[in-house]
Protein backbone atom coordinates (compact mmCIF):
# COMPACT_ATOMS: atom_id res chain seq x y z
CA UNK A 1 0.00 0.00 0.00
CA UNK A 2 1.26 3.48 -0.88
CA UNK A 3 2.29 5.79 1.93
CA UNK A 4 0.17 8.89 2.54
CA UNK A 5 1.51 12.06 0.97
CA UNK A 6 2.20 15.37 2.72
CA UNK A 7 2.65 18.74 1.03
CA UNK A 8 4.03 21.85 2.72
CA UNK A 9 4.50 25.45 1.65
CA UNK A 10 5.43 28.84 2.97
CA UNK A 11 3.33 31.73 1.74
CA UNK A 12 3.94 35.16 3.28
CA UNK A 13 5.98 34.01 6.25
CA UNK A 14 9.53 33.52 7.45
CA UNK A 15 10.00 29.72 7.14
CA UNK A 16 10.12 29.48 10.94
CA UNK A 17 7.35 26.87 10.91
CA UNK A 18 9.32 24.74 8.45
CA UNK A 19 12.33 25.10 10.75
CA UNK A 20 10.13 23.84 13.57
CA UNK A 21 9.20 20.85 11.41
CA UNK A 22 12.89 20.14 10.88
CA UNK A 23 13.35 20.48 14.65
CA UNK A 24 11.58 17.16 15.17
CA UNK A 25 15.19 16.00 14.82
CA UNK A 26 15.64 12.23 14.45
CA UNK A 27 11.85 11.80 14.27
CA UNK A 28 12.10 13.16 10.72
CA UNK A 29 13.47 9.74 9.78
CA UNK A 30 10.40 8.10 11.31
CA UNK A 31 8.19 10.60 9.45
CA UNK A 32 9.95 9.76 6.18
CA UNK A 33 9.09 6.09 6.81
CA UNK A 34 5.42 7.00 7.33
CA UNK A 35 4.86 9.45 4.46
CA UNK A 36 6.05 10.63 1.09
CA UNK A 37 6.59 14.36 0.73
CA UNK A 38 5.02 15.96 -2.30
CA UNK A 39 5.36 19.70 -2.90
CA UNK A 40 7.63 20.99 -0.15
CA UNK A 41 10.84 22.92 0.45
CA UNK A 42 12.03 19.67 2.01
CA UNK A 43 12.22 18.01 -1.43
CA UNK A 44 12.08 21.15 -3.63
CA UNK A 45 9.04 19.95 -5.61
CA UNK A 46 7.28 23.09 -6.88
CA UNK A 47 3.74 21.81 -7.58
CA UNK A 48 1.56 19.14 -6.03
CA UNK A 49 1.95 16.07 -8.23
CA UNK A 50 -0.90 13.95 -6.82
CA UNK A 51 -3.55 13.85 -4.11
CA UNK A 52 -2.13 14.51 -0.63
CA UNK A 53 -3.51 13.40 2.72
CA UNK A 54 -2.22 16.48 4.58
CA UNK A 55 -1.23 19.97 3.47
CA UNK A 56 0.68 22.21 5.87
CA UNK A 57 0.40 25.94 5.14
CA UNK A 58 2.80 28.41 6.69
CA UNK A 59 2.28 32.15 6.18
CA UNK A 60 -0.61 34.35 5.19
CA UNK A 61 -1.73 35.58 1.79
CA UNK A 62 -0.10 38.85 0.77
CA UNK A 63 -0.09 38.52 -3.02
CA UNK A 64 -1.92 36.78 -5.85
CA UNK A 65 0.66 33.97 -6.01
CA UNK A 66 0.02 33.14 -2.32
CA UNK A 67 -3.70 32.86 -3.09
CA UNK A 68 -3.07 30.58 -6.09
CA UNK A 69 -0.81 28.28 -4.05
CA UNK A 70 -3.29 28.14 -1.17
CA UNK A 71 -6.13 27.26 -3.54
CA UNK A 72 -3.94 24.55 -5.14
CA UNK A 73 -3.39 23.06 -1.69
CA UNK A 74 -7.11 23.15 -0.86
CA UNK A 75 -7.98 21.40 -4.14
CA UNK A 76 -5.33 18.69 -3.69
CA UNK A 77 -5.16 18.02 0.07
CA UNK A 78 -7.70 16.04 2.07
CA UNK A 79 -6.78 17.88 5.27
CA UNK A 80 -5.46 21.45 5.27
CA UNK A 81 -3.63 22.76 8.33
CA UNK A 82 -2.66 26.38 8.89
CA UNK A 83 0.62 26.29 10.77
CA UNK A 84 1.81 29.23 12.84
CA UNK A 85 0.49 32.68 13.60
CA UNK A 86 0.95 34.09 10.07
CA UNK A 87 -1.28 31.39 8.57
CA UNK A 88 -3.83 31.49 11.41
CA UNK A 89 -4.08 35.27 12.02
CA UNK A 90 -1.95 37.02 9.40
CA UNK A 91 0.86 37.41 11.96
CA UNK A 92 3.54 40.05 11.59
CA UNK A 93 3.03 40.50 7.83
CA UNK A 94 -0.55 41.65 8.59
CA UNK A 95 0.83 44.71 10.37
CA UNK A 96 0.91 46.29 6.91
CA UNK A 97 -2.92 46.13 7.03
CA UNK A 98 -2.76 49.22 9.26
CA UNK A 99 -1.36 51.36 6.42
CA UNK A 100 -2.79 51.74 2.91
CA UNK A 101 -0.90 49.65 0.35
CA UNK A 102 0.24 52.66 -1.71
CA UNK A 103 1.83 54.23 1.39
CA UNK A 104 3.65 50.95 2.14
CA UNK A 105 5.02 50.80 -1.40
CA UNK A 106 6.13 54.44 -1.34
CA UNK A 107 7.92 53.93 1.98
CA UNK A 108 9.63 50.76 0.74
CA UNK A 109 10.69 52.03 -2.69
CA UNK A 110 10.70 55.84 -2.62
CA UNK A 111 10.80 57.52 0.80
CA UNK A 112 12.44 54.95 3.09
CA UNK A 113 15.50 56.14 5.04
CA UNK A 114 17.84 53.73 3.25
CA UNK A 115 16.26 53.97 -0.21
CA UNK A 116 18.23 55.35 -3.15
CA UNK A 117 15.77 55.53 -6.02
CA UNK A 118 16.34 58.69 -8.11
CA UNK A 119 13.57 57.73 -10.56
CA UNK A 120 11.01 57.43 -7.75
CA UNK A 121 9.45 54.49 -9.55
CA UNK A 122 7.76 51.64 -7.70
CA UNK A 123 8.57 48.27 -9.32
CA UNK A 124 5.69 46.99 -11.46
CA UNK A 125 7.23 44.23 -13.54
CA UNK A 126 4.61 41.65 -14.61
CA UNK A 127 6.86 38.92 -13.15
CA UNK A 128 6.30 40.32 -9.64
CA UNK A 129 3.13 38.87 -8.06
CA UNK A 130 0.43 41.49 -7.58
CA UNK A 131 0.18 42.54 -3.93
CA UNK A 132 -3.22 42.27 -2.28
CA UNK A 133 -4.63 45.31 -0.50
CA UNK A 134 -4.15 43.48 2.79
CA UNK A 135 -2.63 40.29 4.21
CA UNK A 136 -5.19 37.53 4.83
CA UNK A 137 -4.92 34.50 7.12
CA UNK A 138 -5.39 31.22 5.24
CA UNK A 139 -8.92 30.53 6.53
CA UNK A 140 -10.20 33.80 5.04
CA UNK A 141 -9.25 32.52 1.57
CA UNK A 142 -10.07 28.78 1.72
CA UNK A 143 -11.55 26.31 4.18
CA UNK A 144 -8.92 25.21 6.70
CA UNK A 145 -9.44 22.06 8.75
CA UNK A 146 -6.99 22.63 11.61
CA UNK A 147 -5.02 25.55 13.06
CA UNK A 148 -1.71 25.13 14.90
CA UNK A 149 -0.94 28.45 16.59
CA UNK A 150 2.47 29.66 17.65
CA UNK A 151 5.35 31.62 16.26
CA UNK A 152 6.33 29.00 15.39
CA UNK A 153 4.46 26.03 16.88
CA UNK A 154 6.91 23.72 18.61
CA UNK A 155 8.36 20.67 16.93
CA UNK A 156 6.48 18.51 19.45
CA UNK A 157 3.20 20.21 18.51
CA UNK A 158 3.78 19.52 14.81
CA UNK A 159 4.82 15.93 15.55
CA UNK A 160 1.72 15.27 17.67
CA UNK A 161 -0.62 16.83 15.10
CA UNK A 162 0.90 14.90 12.18
CA UNK A 163 0.76 11.62 14.08
CA UNK A 164 -2.91 12.15 14.88
CA UNK A 165 -3.81 13.13 11.32
CA UNK A 166 -1.91 10.20 9.81
CA UNK A 167 -3.68 7.81 12.22
CA UNK A 168 -7.08 9.29 11.20
CA UNK A 169 -7.58 10.58 14.73
CA UNK A 170 -8.72 14.06 15.76
CA UNK A 171 -5.93 16.47 16.65
CA UNK A 172 -6.12 16.89 20.41
CA UNK A 173 -3.15 18.79 21.74
CA UNK A 174 -2.51 18.90 25.47
CA UNK A 175 -2.10 22.28 27.12
CA UNK A 176 1.66 21.80 27.36
CA UNK A 177 1.95 21.85 23.56
CA UNK A 178 -0.05 25.03 22.98
CA UNK A 179 0.75 27.19 26.00
CA UNK A 180 2.83 30.29 25.45
CA UNK A 181 3.55 31.61 28.95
Amino acid sequence: MAKPRIATTSLCGCFGCHMSLLDIDERILALAELVDFDRSPIDDIKHISQRCRVGLIEGGCANEENVEVLREFRRNCDILVSVGDCATTGGLPALRNLVPLQECLEEAYVHGPSVHNPSGEIPNDPEIPLLLNKVYPAHEVVKVDYHLPGCPPSADTLWAALNALLADEPVQLPYELIKYD
